[in-house]
């Protein structure tokens, strides 16, 4: 028999064998016969085009993840990527990569958008999606063409950074290793996780000069941080507290800042819709107020282009200050 029940309730399976001896047996993912009988075909059909005439072995979504997880295994986000995958295998557990068809692409981009969930968060995973067709195109060979797969419009999102008095004035209500590193993060611009993994090898006191290695960062890019006065000043009042890292808390080393103690201090100061990366947001704006240079704080700042920093370019108008009259009337 070609197609067959395991039980009344379950899904229909397939079996044959293939042209080169190979037995086939997998479960149709699917309880409606005529559905089953029309996979069943496509597959035997295939198995055939392989053997015959040359042409490439199907590759199952379950292999192209594998793969990709093996291969990206050294990502920082790799753990959300799980967790999207995790998602996804609902949709395309038993699919081959070559029945993702943009028809498919569309009924997982509606199913997660059904959940109520933002234009973003939809994107993130059909993202995904998309990068791991593209790879199994591009570099793995599996597939001769991909789907479409275009994402949700997104609404621009404000910037949101603090005034120096809204910044004073969440400090004030910070307990005091928190108040460190925020204090820190608002004269270095670095990212809650290069903060908290600060440690005494990075810094050159002398040189007023720190670095965050390259497999640190999140562009996978070395990125050397000018310590002025104040942040060499922070730095030293944590020497001793701790052998390797630099921001502690009770002899141990802080695993995260964004914490409840951080919420609590938001509350105290009235400062509302505000997050600790929120405090790279204000660094960055408060250089670009006072003058400093696009492509000067790309380095500063450890951005892997200009574009990632246009988003600041509003925030002075000096080098327009000479244009301003040009509509007068003559």
């Amino acid at each position: 028999m070609s197609i067959y029940r395991r039980n009344e309730k379950g899904n229909w399976w397939i079996q044959f064998t293939a042209p080169n001896g190979e037995r086939i047996q997998r479960s149709a993912g699917t309880k409606i016969k005529q559905e089953a009988q029309e996979l069943h075909d496509r597959l035997k059909a295939q198995a055939w085009r392989v053997k015959e005439l040359g042409a490439k072995p199907p590759r199952t979504w379950q292999e192209a993840v594998v793969r990709w997880l093996i291969e990206q295994g050294h990502k920082k986000s790799i753990e959300t990527d799980k967790i999207r995958l995790r998602w996804l295998d609902q949709h395309l557990h038993n699919a081959s990569l070559d029945e993702i068809t943009k028809s498919k692409v569309d009924a997982i981009k509606s199913a997660k958008k059904a959940e109520g969930v933002s234009n973003g968060t939809v994107n993130r995973t059909l993202a995904l999606l998309r990068s791991i067709l593209n790879r199994a195109l591009q570099e793995w060979e599996w597939l001769d063409t991909t789907p479409s797969v275009r994402l949700l419009p997104e609404q621009s999102i404000r910037i949101r950074w603090l005034t120096h008095e809204e910044a004073d004035r969440l400090i004030n209500e910070l307990p005091e290793h928190l108040k460190a590193m925020a204090r820190f993060s608002l004269l270095t611009g670095l990212r809650e996780s290069n903060v908290t993994g600060f440690k005494w090898h990075q810094i050159d006191m002398q040189r007023h000069c720190a670095w965050v290695y390259a497999d640190e960062a999140k562009g996978k890019k070395a990125i050397a941080i000018p310590l002025n006065d104040e942040a060499i000043t922070i730095i030293r009042q944590q020497i001793g507290k701790h052998d390797t890292h630099v921001f502690t808390y009770e002899g141990r080393p802080v695993t995260r800042a964004n914490n409840h103690a951080w919420r609590k201090a938001l509350i105290r100061a009235d400062i509302k819709d505000f997050r600790w990366h929120d405090l790279r947001h204000t660094w960055a704006t408060w250089h670009v107020q006072n003058g400093t240079p696009l492509h000067v704080l790309k380095e500063l700042g450890g951005w892997a282009s200009l574009e990632m920093v246009l988003k600041y370019a509003h925030f002075s108008c000096k080098h327009l200050e000479g244009y301003a009259g040009n509509s007068s009337r003559m």
